[in-house]
């Protein structure tokens, strides 16, 4: 039972995964806000050019 608990505590395969999903979750704020920010962008733009072709 000790050599078990041993071998628990050495084991960093958990570690990775949990780190693997921290890059993750980074990366997807990262995309959600570079799409947020985009679009507002786009939005303005295409306001400006819908009022323009009005006139």
């Amino acid at each position: 039972m000790k050599n078990l608990f041993s071998r628990f505590l050495k084991d960093e395969s958990g570690a990775t995964a949990i780190e693997y999903g921290l890059i993750a979750a980074g990366i997807a704020v990262a995309i959600i806000t570079a799409v947020n920010t985009l679009g507002t962008s786009l939005n303005t733009t295409f306001t400006k050019v819908e009022q323009d072709l009005k006139k």
